[in-house]
């Protein structure tokens, strides 16, 4: 639990009584245990020199317990009162604390209201964030592990996709094949809902699959991942159903150009920024630099969003470990849209890919 010694070293480095861990993935990385507790109340509470201990619903307890959790596990049941709960066992720790750690971008108005209540001396200001931010950043060698392996399932997911791709079908009848495909294979969840986007449809980046059917000559996109042993991939593949146009061509070109060469310039010592102009430099020199709306990349572990972002602004020097997407787009709207991503890791010389679905244009 050397993960959790770290958040007590932080808590009594800035002179806390506690703080108050609410995050489910949060909780995962820090003990191993997750779920999603939704209406109900998980948190992993840890002081400066006091054991630490879980408050969770009283029906997940036990399995808390399983994953070898070393400290207190507390419940509680359904017309309980968690809050006070909470409050006493803390208390029990620290008599009057009066400084509390929390994670605010995680922690509800209407939840940290209900802990002032029941500790009303307590100050709940200090965002712990930026420290579990800098924590996940690098990724241990066998984190990188399952990361690879989650890769590896996802380029089982476009081999399906791909196969299942014809004129005539819907989007999401493509999605729930390959889905089918990989839970047949003993892949359980993604990592996100599967996209697959045909046509000027692939032009909505955050656009959802649709009944929309795919149609020949059109490209389609492919943006998907899975979830293995608690840590994620994801990637996108646009393809071609038929023949396509010279524009299209052209389109897809670029862009796979600038991901190529995002890809290549990593390595560490360069910044987050400096990746993603290389990349924003080749689509806007090629005059689609307007239709390239988004940053170039997100880091990735356990959550398909982390720290950092790789855009314009981010001076964050790159450093062996760190774990990103690198997925350029081009949305040009009514006509087509084309992004290619792999998520890498930091090498001492430059940066691997967790899948490796081939990026030539492919046509089906």
């Amino acid at each position: 639990m050397s993960k959790i010694k770290s958040i007590q070293d932080w808590t009594y480095n800035n002179g806390l009584d506690f703080t108050y861990l609410s995050d489910p993935k949060t909780i995962q990385y820090l003990t191993g245990f997750y779920s999603d507790p939704v209406e109900r109340v998980l948190a992993l509470i840890v002081f400066p020199e006091k054991d630490p201990f879980m408050f969770a619903p009283a029906l997940e307890v036990e399995a808390i317990k399983d994953t070898g959790f070393p400290y207190d596990v507390y419940g509680y049941l359904d017309h309980e009162n968690p809050w006070q709960k909470i409050a006493a066992h803390v208390q029990q720790r620290v008599a009057t604390p009066k400084s509390a750690g929390i994670e605010k971008e995680s922690l509800t108005v209407a939840r940290l209201e209900n802990l002032h209540r029941e500790l009303q001396d307590v100050t709940f200001e200090t965002d712990v964030t930026d420290y579990l931010n800098t924590m996940r950043l690098i990724k241990t060698p066998d984190e990188i592990e399952k990361l690879k392996e989650a890769g590896k399932e996802a380029d089982f997911a476009f081999e399906k996709g791909f196969a299942a791709l014809k004129a005539g079908k819907s989007e999401k009848s493509v999605v729930a094949e390959l889905e089918y495909a990989l839970k047949q294979k003993g892949v359980m969840e993604m990592s996100f809902d599967t996209l697959v986007q045909a046509g000027a449809h692939a032009a909505e980046p955050h656009g959802a699959t649709s009944d929309n059917l795919v149609k020949e000559n059109e490209m389609v996109l492919f943006d998907l991942g899975t979830v293995h042993d608690g840590y994620i991939s994801d990637a996108t593949r646009t393809v071609a159903v038929g023949e396509i146009s010279d524009k299209q061509k052209e389109i897809y070109d670029v862009c796979l150009e600038a991901q190529l060469a995002a890809m290549d310039f990593v390595k560490p010592g360069v910044t987050a920024e400096e990746v993603d102009k290389v990349a924003r430099d080749i689509i806007e020199k090629a005059g689609y630099g307007k239709y390239f709306i988004h940053r170039l990349g997100h880091g990735m572990g356990m959550s398909e969003h982390e720290f950092p972002s790789i855009m314009e602004g981010n001076k964050m020097v790159l450093k062996p470990g760190m774990c990103f997407s690198i997925e350029p787009g081009i949305y040009v709207p009514g006509f087509a849209g084309v992004r290619i991503e792999d998520c890498v890791y930091v090498t001492e010389d430059g940066c691997e890919p967790f899948t490796h679905t081939p990026k030539e244009i492919k046509y089906l």
